[in-house]
């Protein structure tokens, strides 16, 4: 069984975050505080938005730390007698300092198969590679980025592949806490030896960009509106940000066009839903009547 008497400070902040979060809690893993960012301006009217594990934290009573540097002096006072650190989609580098103050290290849930698909994008590399092995990695964090010994993996079947990225974060954020969850007692107990990552196999994502998103204009056939491959992927990958979108032209002048729905079938891309610029969501059809 799992010692609860240790204290666990989760470190995360994005939907993937979330997941882990609550799987971690139906497992029986309770965390004592969750470490996240400051509310952060959103959307056209710049919003103060809170992130997704501060809300959750809130909901749930559990003490929370906006941080906007871990090695603010109150923070490092505030966390100095946890024990056990948990991280997931974090999104900012770890300080030697932080890292070397809990006795049972600093764990992180990587929704990959390392030493494959490090950096700030994982989920979407995967999505785009139409990548045929997924699969979580539990992590020792150092200070480099997903370079830590591993200290769990375990391949992921993904039913329906390849799958949105709302989807692949689901079932990842699910695997990794339930595989976190498996280890946590042997952990504990010493009863694991990390291994070292094999440093020559790894592959690396980016910082994704807006204009990622751009894909072809989609051709119009007489049996349907055909794209390739590597299109649906991207639609798929960038489902939330920046989403996938096409340029077209009307009355002489650009217009940018959001995919909102889209299938693959019988070797085509079928644009089913846009969100063309100024405009509300329609069928694609009739976006495709309007440009006459």
């Amino acid at each position: 069984m799992f010692n609860k008497d240790i204290k666990i400070a989760f470190f995360g902040n994005s939907e993937f975050s979330l997941i882990a979060l609550e799987e971690l809690q139906k497992l029986g893993v309770m965390v004592d505080l969750v470490v996240t960012t400051p509310d952060k301006p959103q959307g056209r009217k710049m919003i103060l938005t809170p992130t997704e594990t501060k809300v959750w934290a809130e909901n749930n009573s559990i003490e929370y730390s906006e941080v906007a540097k871990l090695k603010d002096e109150s923070f490092l006072e505030k966390i100095k007698d946890y024990d056990l650190f948990i991280v997931a989609s974090y999104g900012k580098i770890i300080s030697k300092i932080v890292i070397d103050i809990p006795k049972y290290k600093v764990l992180n849930i990587h929704p990959s198969l390392l030493p494959k698909y490090r950096g700030p994008s994982p989920l979407q590399g995967q999505i785009l590679n139409d990548e045929k092995e997924v699969g979580v990695s539990i992590m020792l964090i150092d200070e480099q980025v997903d370079h830590g010994a591993i200290v769990a993996q375990k391949k992921v079947e993904v039913p329906g592949w390849p799958v949105g990225f709302n989807e692949l974060s689901l079932v990842l954020g699910k695997a990794g806490a339930q595989l976190l969850t498996e280890i946590l007692p042997d952990w504990i107990k010493g009863k694991i030896t990390p291994r070292e990552q094999d440093h020559d196999k790894a592959t690396f994502t980016k910082k994704i960009e807006k204009a990622d998103g751009l894909i072809s204009f989609p051709e119009v056939e007489p049996r349907g509106i055909r794209g390739n491959y590597q299109d649906y992927l991207k639609i798929l990958a960038y489902e939330n940000w920046p989403q996938a979108f096409f340029e077209a032209e009307r009355r002489g002048k650009k217009l940018k066009v959001i995919v909102k729905k889209a299938v693959w079938k019988n070797d085509s891309l079928e644009i089913l839903r846009v969100l063309p610029e100024g405009k509300n969501e329609m069928d694609y059809t009739a976006f495709l009547l309007g440009l006459k």
